[in-house]
Formats: C-alpha cells, sequence, structure tokens
C-alpha cells in the first residue's frame, strides 16, 4: 500500500509539473499554466517516474564550455557534464596527474559534435568521440566509465569542425578543417592564400584496446572551409561526404565575400581507396605524417557542385542518398551514391577545380526539395519510415518529407532558430523513429529571466504519428552543436572500479598505507574512506601529511568505498588543488610545496553523515 501511494503521489506530482513547464506555446512563447487533457497526455509522455531511467541517453556537445552534456530522454533532466577538453573543479578533471596531463596548458576547448562509435552502421555503447575547433584537439569517452580516456593534439590542421565522424565500423575518425592555414611556409602571407593555404583533413585511427588514438592519414585540401561531412552506410559504407564554402578563397569579410559563387561543392572521396593508397606507400612524407595531395592522384577524391554556403550533409540509412542543406538557399538537394558511382566511372565532369574532378550535376542531383516559405536548411535527420527532418535556421521550424518522393509532410515551429537536431539512432541505419530533439540556438523569453545571458534550449517532439507533437521544451547551457541519442540497453557502464592488485600505486588494506621520502619527493600512498583520510597507518596522526618547502608532493588515493555512489574528494586548502576518487579508484595528485604553514585538507564530495569530520592536515615545514 505504501509502494502504491508513493507511486499515485509521484505521478500527481508529475502532473502538476507538467502543468507549468510542458504546456502548448500555441501563438505566444508565455506558458500557461493552465493544462488542457492534451497538454497533460504530453506530459505523461515525458514523464518519468521515480525509480525508472529515460530510455535515450542525449549525448550533447557543450560548444565552448569543451564538455559533454548528458540528458535523459524524454524526461529531458540533465543527468551529468563529463569534462573533456576543459578543467573542472567539481570532479577534479585536469588537477589530477592523469588528466593534467591530458589537458596540458589549455583552459579550453570549443566541442561541437559528438559522435558515437559504430559497428555495422549503428551505435555500439564503446567510446564517444569528440574534437576542439579551438585547438585542434581530438578526444575519446570511455562509456564504460564516462571519462575522457584519451586527447591528442592533431598537427597541420586549422580547427576541426566537421568533426567528428566515423566509418560504419570505426575504422576511421575524419576531421576536416574549418579554417585553411600556410602549408610549407607558416608565415605565408593571405595575399598568397590561394597557392600557399591549404585546409587538411585528417584520417584518425583509434584503438579501442589501448584506448589511444593515431593518425593514418592527411589529405591537403583545397585553401577552402570545410564546414559538415558523413560517412557513407552500406553500399556507399567506402566513401564520405563533406560540405564547402568560401571556394572563392577569400581572406576578409566572408559574410560578403564568401557568397559570391552560385555553388559551391561537396568532397566525395573514397577513404577505403585512399587508405589503400597509403599502405601502397602513395604518399608524401609533410610534417611527420602521411600526406595525399588529390592534384596528384586521378581517383578517390571529387567535387559536386551544390548551392552556395552549404551547412549540413547527411547520408539516409540505406547510405543511396546524401542530403545537402543550403543554409542560403531555401532548398535541400538530394543526390545519388549510385549516380556518383556512375558519373565517375564514366568521367561524367563537368570539369576540374584545383586539379580535382567536379561531377556533372545533372548526372548525380536526383531532386531539390523546396518546401515553400521554409527558410536556412541546415541539418537533417531521419526515422524508420522513410521520412526526413530538416531545421530551418531562420523559419524557425522542422520539416519533415519523404526521402523518395520529396514531398513535404509536416512542419511544426520550434522556439526559435534551431541548429542540429537529434533523432534516436536518427543518423544510423536504424533510426528508431519515435524521438526528435530540435537544439535551438535563441530562447527568447521562454523561461525565466536571469539577465541578459539567456540559456539555449532543446524541443523534444514525438514523430511517431504523422504529424509531429511538440512535448517539451528545456533550457540548457551554451552550447550543444550536435547531439546523438542512443539507447540504454546499447550502453553498459559500471559503478564500481574493480579493486587491481597489479597497481602499483593502490592501496586497499590500511596497513600498507604509507609515506616515503626520496631526497626532495615524497610520495604519499594513501586511502580515501568514510570518513576519513588514511596518509600512513602507523603515524600518531594517520591524517596528517608532513613535508618541506620546495619537496615535490605525489598522494596517491585509493577509494576503499566498494559502493556504488561513494566518490570522496580532496581538496587542500589555500593551495588551489582538488580532485575526486570515485568507488574503488586509485588517482594522483602532483605538486611542489611551494609555501609554508598549516594547510587543511579535507573531503569536497558530501560522502557521508560524518562527512564534516573527514579531514586533516598538510604540514609544509619552512626552509631552514
Amino acid at each position: 500500500m505504501k509502494k502504491a501511494l508513493s507511486a499515485v503521489s509521484g505521478i500527481a506530482v508529475g502532473f502538476l509539473a507538467a502543468t507549468v513547464f510542458f504546456a502548448e506555446f500555441g501563438g505566444s512563447a508565455t506558458p500557461t499554466s493552465t493544462a488542457s487533457s492534451d497538454e497533460r497526455s504530453k506530459a505523461e509522455q515525458v514523464y518519468v517516474p521515480f525509480g525508472e531511467h529515460d530510455d535515450y541517453y542525449l549525448m550533447n556537445s557543450g560548444g565552448h564550455s569543451g564538455q559533454l552534456f548528458v540528458y535523459g530522454v524524454p524526461s529531458m533532466r540533465h543527468i551529468r557534464t563529463v569534462p573533456v577538453f576543459t578543467p573542472d573543479p567539481a570532479t577534479g578533471y585536469g588537477y589530477d596527474a592523469e588528466s593534467k596531463e591530458m589537458l596540458g596548458d589549455y583552459t579550453w576547448g570549443d566541442f561541437h559534435h559528438p559522435a558515437l562509435s559504430e559497428t555495422d552502421g549503428d551505435y555500439d555503447g564503446n567510446f564517444l568521440f569528440a574534437t576542439d575547433v579551438a585547438n585542434n584537439r581530438v578526444a575519446a569517452i570511455d562509456l564504460e566509465d564516462f571519462h575522457t580516456t584519451d586527447i591528442m593534439e592533431v598537427p597541420n590542421i586549422g580547427g576541426p569542425h566537421c568533426a567528428a565522424f566515423v566509418t560504419e565500423n570505426t575504422e576511421y575518425l575524419f576531421l576536416p578543417t574549418r579554417f585553411s592555414l600556410p602549408f610549407e611556409d607558416p608565415h605565408a602571407s593571405l595575399d598568397d592564400f590561394s597557392e600557399e593555404y591549404r585546409g587538411v583533413l585528417s584520417a584518425m585511427i583509434f584503438d579501442q584496446e589501448q584506448k589511444t588514438f593515431d593518425i593514418g592519414y592527411q589529405v591537403a585540401l583545397p585553401p577552402w572551409s570545410y564546414d559538415k561531412a558523413r560517412a557513407g552506410k552500406g553500399v556507399s559504407g567506402e566513401w564520405a561526404v563533406i560540405t564547402t564554402y568560401n571556394t572563392e578563397e577569400a581572406t576578409t569579410n566572408l559574410e560578403i565575400n564568401a557568397s559570391q559563387a552560385d555553388r559551391d561543392f561537396i568532397v566525395l572521396f573514397n577513404w577505403k581507396g585512399l587508405e589503400e593508397m597509403v599502405a601502397n606507400g602513395e604518399y608524401e612524407e609533410f610534417n611527420g605524417e602521411k600526406m595525399v595531395f588529390p592534384e596528384n592522384i586521378d581517383e578517390h577524391i571529387y567535387l559536386v557542385p551544390v548551392a552556395k554556403s552549404p551547412h549540413g550533409v547527411d547520408v539516409t540509412p540505406d547510405g543511396t542518398r546524401f542530403i545537402a542543406s543550403g543554409k542560403l538557399a531555401p532548398a535541400m538537394t538530394v543526390f545519388s551514391f549510385e549516380s556518383a558511382f556512375e558519373a565517375i566511372e564514366n568521367e561524367d565532369f563537368s570539369g576540374e577545380r584545383n586539379g580535382i574532378p567536379v561531377l556533372n550535376y545533372e548526372s548525380v542531383m536526383e531532386r531539390e526539395v523546396d518546401p515553400p516559405g521554409a527558410l536556412g536548411p541546415l541539418h537533417t535527420q531521419f526515422d524508420d519510415r522513410g521520412n526526413a527532418y530538416t531545421s530551418m535556421f531562420i523559419s524557425s521550424e522542422v520539416v519533415k518529407w519523404n526521402v523518395d518522393s520529396g514531398e513535404v509532410l509536416d512542419r511544426h515551429d520550434v522556439y526559435y532558430s534551431p541548429g542540429h537536431l537529434v533523432a534516436a539512432h536518427g543518423d544510423t541505419v536504424e533510426p528508431h523513429g519515435n524521438y526528435l530533439v530540435s537544439l535551438n540556438k535563441i530562447a527568447k523569453n521562454n523561461f525565466l529571466s536571469v539577465g541578459p545571458s539567456h540559456p539555449e534550449s532543446m524541443d523534444l517532439f514525438d514523430i511517431t504519428g504523422d504529424e509531429m507533437v511538440h512535448l517539451s521544451t528545456t533550457p540548457v547551457n551554451p552550447e550543444p552543436h550536435y547531439g546523438q541519442m542512443v539507447h540504454r540497453d546499447v550502453l553498459d557502464p559500471f559503478h564500481v572500479y574493480p579493486q587491481d592488485e597489479s597497481d602499483p600505486l593502490a592501496v586497499y588494506d590500511q596497513n600498507d598505507t604509507r609515506i616515503e621520502r626520496n631526497g626532495d619527493h615524497v610520495e604519499v600512498f594513501g586511502i580515501t574512506m568514510r570518513s576519513k583520510f588514511i596518509f600512513d597507518a602507523t603515524a600518531e596522526r594517520p591524517d596528517v601529511i608532513e613535508v618541506n618547502e620546495g619537496d615535490t608532493v605525489t598522494i596517491h588515493l585509493t577509494n576503499t568505498d566498494f559502493d556504488q555512489d561513494i566518490t570522496h574528494g580532496f581538496g587542500i586548502m589555500d593551495y588551489d588543488l582538488n580532485f575526486e576518487q570515485m568507488p574503488g579508484q586509485t588517482k594522483t595528485l602532483e605538486f611542489v610545496a611551494d609555501k609554508s604553514g598549516v594547510f587543511p585538507v579535507y573531503c569536497t564530495n558530501f560522502c557521508s553523515a560524518l562527512h564534516q569530520e573527514m579531514t586533516g592536515y598538510l604540514i609544509v615545514n619552512p626552509k631552514e
């Protein structure tokens, strides 16, 4: 009876919350507090009772926060922020030795497009990849523990905005570049942009066993801007497509000067063919990397004309078509991979550009889809019934249309100015066709004011019927450029790190705790447990570390509470240091004791009723 009452009260709370948060917007952005029966139905669709879980993970890029935001769908609850490219004092990421070494001296990153690892064209739940547009880095997050496991700085590139996109069995992670940079002479003048600059594509390899990146090869593309990209699927599985803009090769006032030509291009390339070329030694060494120059080969890389300044390019689930969104044109253009392959075989070219063959547009283009009044198409996702959903940035809507016929089936406003769309498994070979999220750039007055800095927002849609049904809107931190929605059954994260007796830094028995001195290096092998630190169990005060000013101090701490959700922190007052240890985990902090005094240490992550008592001291004796 008690459980039944709890469930009833929980549903009632959900309905009450729905009254406030899930009202239909209609013609006004101002929510109403009066819920209709229809609105209560929407609330039921997104309400997840206490003790139950969402159906999907929504993995959103954190933009210039450099982090990964994880949400649950359909509730749209923010579950966790996973630090990737930026230090995070909440978890100590960037403070402990391992993550500090991965981040180097960088204090921020610009994470745009997450890419889940794939097997046979669908998410496999192993890893999520991220790229840093600002600092040319690529990262892998291990989805067993949702922690960043490797970061690599990639040479020769200028902002991997197109990335990350993976091939259908994660053979490669491709990083096309937003900016072209001086190629051979790092100080080449912008006056020589067309001759001396290149936009380099990187083919990254990720070893899932070793959890490390390497560069397979790079391609020195023309000095254009490369925007979005997708790998093929099935029949097009050995190919990939990239949109370009600024094929005018302008170097200033791009808003005008990069929009002069009627058409830009999609780069169509055969990554498998390039791989075989490189394996046969058909490349040039450049700055330590295997570089392919398109003008020196007569196959594998082609250009497809497309409406000026395109943005998104997306591949249909069956891999037969790729769809470009015009950005400055009102239409989505559907291209056929099969027709492109025929054009290549028949050398059906309309010319060449920068030494790359240009396929005949009329031979490759299948249809142009131009919904009346729809403006600013950007990105397309798919359902499991042959339909596409395209975001319209300028007209603030989502357009649903049929891929085979081009017929527009439905349109729905979003609030406001959508960038990417995310459907459940919506960029894989098997879209689920139930939920669609619009990642909106502008929120206006949808939420309580927090001053001039507005949140961005996400609109959740039910797309199971003929018409899209708007379910909820959720404020988000900037800036979710793109996301991927993966079913919870695909992932299997663990909750407690297993005991690793082979780890020389780990201590699981308090009798093995110790403080060792070797010259001016002090090394601590300690444990954290509810509710104490033990650095040296034999000492008069086991929770005190005593060193001399100028010593290098290395602290290894193992959390010996093998209980789910019992995380300990370790902060040192006035030393600007803090890091956490999750259950069973061993982590290391290293610093120079550069000021003398008595400095309290304490657990920064609430862990027990006696959390406040989980303290100790770092004593730094002054130099004699």
